[in-house]
């Protein structure tokens, strides 16, 4: 059986589609559907139902895919084994990294690429919420992740500490020390993230105990999109210091969010058990770079020997 064809299968059970799945894999969708029906052939049966743009397993299809997984993660093991046997000198590591986050582990990334040339170091950028899941669904070692109360489901280690502030346009704003509580927003457009990063739920849930519903003129993936947007004047944004200390001050302008402050760490997650050697010493770098945690604003200045 080829394990590739497994994989693809597998891919277009969760993203319940084969466009989606191309798009996730890189490749093109003949190419999926290709070894998809090659799958099929070699055990006999249909495995997928296609139903207009998406997908229902058969039983049998239930079975490869439950079984799938399993021979998957064994043989992401294997490998990981067999490449330690030469003590990191092979391998690969599969990173998770918010978008905004990527000044964090970028010396983190260099240390280990100094140290550690023959692992083959595979970076994936999405929101923190897609990070996570993807953390559970085991299809990466380790990622960067937000948390404002403990999780007993994963590991962590702490990397910076930051808090949430609403941003407006400069002439908005005559007291950047002056806080503002959640419910002071009720009657201010929004601008958030898309509903993969973690800050988009946050919003919503707060702006709810705040009593009313945000409304929202705008969704995007991007940081500094939104901080054009405010600029704009077309809506207000609640971002993260670090992020904040990268708009132009003499567009935009932040204050506190209070009642309630929500105090954030940005940690390295990764699930409870086996970590392999290269996600050891990715660890360890991490742990190099920032012997404690920055906060606010604060910019690794980290500098390898």
């Amino acid at each position: 059986m080829d394990l590739r064809a497994l994989r693809y299968f597998i891919e277009v059970v969760q993203q319940n589609g084969f466009t989606r799945a191309a798009e996730t894999l890189h490749v093109t969708q003949p190419t999926i559907s290709k070894m998809v029906k090659a799958l099929e052939d070699e055990l006999g049966g249909p495995l997928l139902l296609r139903e207009g743009r998406g997908v229902q397993l058969t039983d049998a299809g239930q079975v490869v895919y439950d079984r799938g997984l399993e021979i998957l993660d064994q043989a992401k093991l294997l490998r990981q084994q067999v490449a330690e046997v030469d003590n990191i000198t092979r391998g690969e590591l599969s990173v998770g990294i918010m978008p905004t986050t990527g000044h964090y582990m970028a010396p983190v990334i260099a240390l280990f690429q100094q140290r550690f040339p023959g692992v083959d170091l595979r970076v994936d950028e999405q929101g923190a919420r897609a990070q996570y899941q993807l953390i559970q669904d085991g299809k990466l070692d380790m990622a960067l992740g937000l948390f404002s109360a403990p999780d007993p489901a994963l590991e962590r280690y702490t990397v910076a500490l930051q808090k949430t502030r609403v941003v407006l346009p400069v002439h908005r704003v005559k007291d950047q020390g002056a806080p503002m509580r959640w419910q002071d927003l009720r009657d201010l457009p929004f601008v958030l993230y898309t509903s993969d990063f973690a800050l988009h739920e946050f919003v919503l849930q707060q702006c709810e105990a705040a009593g009313f519903t945000p409304k929202v003129t705008l969704q995007t993936r991007y940081w500094d999109f939104i901080g054009h947007l405010v600029a704009a004047d077309v809506g207000v944004a609640v971002m993260f210091e670090h992020v904040i200390a990268r708009y132009n001050p003499e567009r935009v302008a932040s204050r506190p969010l209070v009642e309630p402050e929500i105090h954030w760490e940005v940690a390295l997650m990764w699930r409870p058990g086996y970590l392999s050697r290269a996600a050891q010493a990715w660890l360890d770098c991490v742990r190099e770079v920032y012997p404690q945690p920055l906060s606010g604003a604060e910019f690794p200045d980290y500098q390898k020997s």
